[in-house]
């Protein structure tokens, strides 16, 4: 997995700048770090470090450490280099500024279970009660016993409470724990967990799950659910587990839960009203004091942000109309009607209003932010929005009345060379309001050509302090060229691209480039939402080492991005047109490439990932005029049937099966997700080589290489 390297430690002054870095040292030289979490008082680090030695198999082990932020002195918690973190489901977290709490390997596992030579039986998988389910093709699930043991000894934690001093103790039995959340109050922890049986149909997100309130001390409380596996949930979008689920702490009490429960058995397809209820209810509630309802909901629940008693939004959205709402909840107050802040539609992303600006309380939590103005009894709230325009992102912060729903953009991002976010809140106590005439926002800010640095943007002047001075991180591509370029489907809908061209490009002088077409197709159910522009020509360009603008370095141009609008208006879906839709898309991208005179139209290239690599196979198979070569990663391309599960098809076994010229250059242990940097390096070493002998020179005979 990825790791840090090294941790430094800066105080900011009162200045708004940056005090000089110290350094978190101790720890043995060549560490890999991660996650990395501050205490809830800011006085200490936690982190897991590793030392991988190949003559030693238990130095790749993660063990716990803590430094100090005064003076960056680490040190490991446990003396004991036996407990260690079990990582596969989570890590530690904070159960208050002494204490944390832990997933570890049980100190009686031993080795691996061995997979016996005589089978255990035969698989029997039954569906005697003739229960109509249809399920997601999944690769990867449980096969039989062996499978499940495996996934036993792997998962099962032992939980430790680790105090500063170096004492642990054991909480808990072991289990296949999920996930630890302590109680604001740092009196509870809600713990999940899952148990057997297990399923062979669905994925462990859908096991059996256990949901238990324990005291920080290690007691259990209660138990809140005991769900049987989830192989029920129907295809369709919208569609939920049945039972409790998003249960979690409100953020602005001291030790109150809140869950929601579908009313429609979780089948989006059912008509019904309400179709979620969010309940609340004390940890410790009183004898036969039942769960109160905090508000109905007509579509599904996505999320609720926490203020006080007076505030609340809580989120819904419906994926079949696109619709989203946020609601105005009084937690405090039953005779205040919820009343509704913002409903549109969400693919509609020029109405986006925003989101609230949260701000840290001292028991660690995240809450609304609230804002006074001078000699002004109303409450505020800052709505931080991406702001969506035809121009591009101009990312804006919003004073919002939430008494009168009236606006007043106070902070906007610089429209010409730069594009910059408000990050969080400076200096927030969450328990006061924050009076406008001392907000002090982080601000990350960037160009083209300038990584993103961090600033610290102050008011009432609105000064901007640059607390970061981070160095180019490729600075033989320092000087590339880039353009957010606009042009038209044959249908009218209007379309965007960003087009990279080598630093040092010259058209006069280099004349056409091959040119890698690099997308991802998106569904939406209106041609006005599919063209509005997403994404800013000022955004820095980032690259990471599976990015297609490594191209670059070998005189490539790059359309990256180009708008993939797959529309399905009304009671049509959107893949009743895909392959007509995905072609038009393709072809006004790269006659607009060629028209420019930046790109050879025997020379280019189509790749994408996923959903994108369903695409590629589509457009070397229908559009051969456009594309010499593709990269096809990681997808899956029988829809109509896919016998070995989503995305585990590959596009070489159905290339060969027709006969077409193919190569295959597989990653190990590759399956849909980021893999090691030197895997990677090496498969777009081999696709180079490839596209050298594809794109980079003109095939006599005009046959596609895939």
């Amino acid at each position: 997995m990825p790791f840090f390297t090294g941790i430094g430690i800066h105080r900011l002054l009162p200045d708004d700048s940056l005090g000089p870095e110290k350094e978190v040292h101790g720890y043995p030289d060549g560490a890999k770090i991660n996650f990395v979490s501050w205490s809830p008082d800011g006085k200490r680090i936690a982190f897991s470090v590793r030392v991988d030695e190949e003559d030693n198999v238990s130095s790749c082990k993660l063990r716990v450490w803590i430094a100090d932020a005064e003076t960056g002195e680490a040190k490991p918690l446990f003396e004991s280099p036996d407990i260690c973190l079990n990582a596969v489901f989570g890590s530690f977290v904070w159960v208050n500024n002494s204490t944390l709490l832990i997933f570890t390997i049980p100190s009686s596992r031993r080795d691996p279970p061995k997979k016996t030579m005589v089978p255990l039986g035969p698989k029997i998988q039954s569906n005697e009660q003739k229960n109509i389910i249809i399920s997601r093709m999944t690769d990867n699930l449980l096969k039989d016993e062996y499978d499940e043991s495996l996934f036993d000894y792997y998962t099962t934690a032992q939980l430790v409470l680790g105090s500063l001093d170096g004492t642990a103790k054991d909480f808990g039995t072991p289990a296949v724990y999920t996930a630890v959340e302590p109680s604001p109050d740092q009196k509870y922890v809600l713990i999940t967990s899952m148990h057997r049986p297990y399923s062979y149909k669905v994925p462990c997100a859908r096991f059996s799950q256990k949901v238990q309130v324990w005291t920080t001390d290690g007691k259990l409380v209660r138990e809140l659910c005991d769900l049987p596996p989830a192989e029920d949930i129907p295809v369709c979008y919208n569609s939920v587990r049945e039972g409790m689920r998003s249960i979690s702490w409100r953020a602005d009490k001291p030790s109150t839960l809140y869950w929601v429960e579908a009313q429609d058995r979780g089948d989006a397809n059912v008509e019904v009203s309400p179709r979620d209820i969010i309940y609340t209810q004390p940890a410790e509630p009183a004898e036969g004091e039942k769960p109160e309802i905090l508000h109905k909901l007509d579509l599904r629940f996505r999320s609720v942000s926490w203020c006080d008693d007076s505030l609340a939004l809580v989120n819904e959205t419906w994926y079949k109309t696109s619709q989203t709402r946020t609601w105005l909840v009084c937690p405090g107050s039953k005779d205040v009607a919820p009343r509704v802040l913002f409903d549109r539609v969400f693919e509609n992303v020029y109405s986006d209003p925003g989101s609230p600006m949260m701000t840290r309380t001292s028991t660690g939590t995240n809450v609304i932010a609230k804002i006074k103005k001078e000699n002004d009894e109303q409450i505020y709230i800052l709505l931080n929005g991406r702001g969506f325009t035809p121009e591009g992102n101009i990312p804006f912060l919003d004073l919002f009345d939430i008494n009168t729903g009236s606006k007043e953009r106070i902070w906007e991002s610089n429209r010409e060379k730069y594009f910059e976010t408000a990050v969080a809140l400076v200096f927030g106590q969450g328990e006061e309001d924050i009076n406008l005439n001392q907000l002090k926002i982080l601000t990350s800010k960037e160009s083209k050509t300038e990584i993103t640095q961090y600033h610290i943007l102050s008011w009432p002047l609105k000064k901007s302090s640059q607390i970061t001075n981070f160095p180019h991180p490729y600075p033989t591509l320092a000087s590339l060229q880039k353009e957010m370029i606009k042009y038209q489907r044959k249908d009218g809908v209007p379309l965007t691209a960003t087009l990279y061209l080598p630093p040092g490009y010259d058209q006069s002088k280099d004349g056409p480039l091959p040119c890698l077409f690099w997308a991802y197709p998106e569904d939406y159910k209106s041609k006005d939402a599919a063209g509005q522009v997403r994404g800013s020509p000022n955004e820095f360009s980032g690259m990471t080492p599976t990015s297609s603008l490594i191209f670059l370095a070998r005189r490539f141009a790059v359309l990256a991005g180009p708008s993939i609008p797959i529309i399905g208006e009304g009671d049509k879906l959107p893949n009743d047109r895909f392959v007509e839709q995905l072609v038009s898309s393709a072809e006004a991208a790269v006659e607009e490439v060629v028209r420019r005179g930046v790109a050879d139209p025997s020379r280019i290239a189509v790749g994408g990932h996923s959903y994108g690599a369903f695409m590629t196979a589509h457009l070397l198979a229908h559009a051969p005029h456009l594309f010499c070569c593709g990269i096809a990663r990681s997808g899956s391309y029988n829809k109509t049937l896919t016998p070995f599960g989503f995305q585990a098809e590959r596009f070489f076994d159905a290339l060969k099966g027709h006969g077409a010229l193919s190569r295959l250059v597989l990653l190990p242990f590759e399956h849909h997700v980021y893999a090691a940097r030197e895997n990677v390096m090496h498969v777009i070493w081999e696709t180079d080589r490839w596209l050298q002998k594809y794109c980079l020179s003109n095939t006599s005979d005009g046959k596609c290489g895939a």
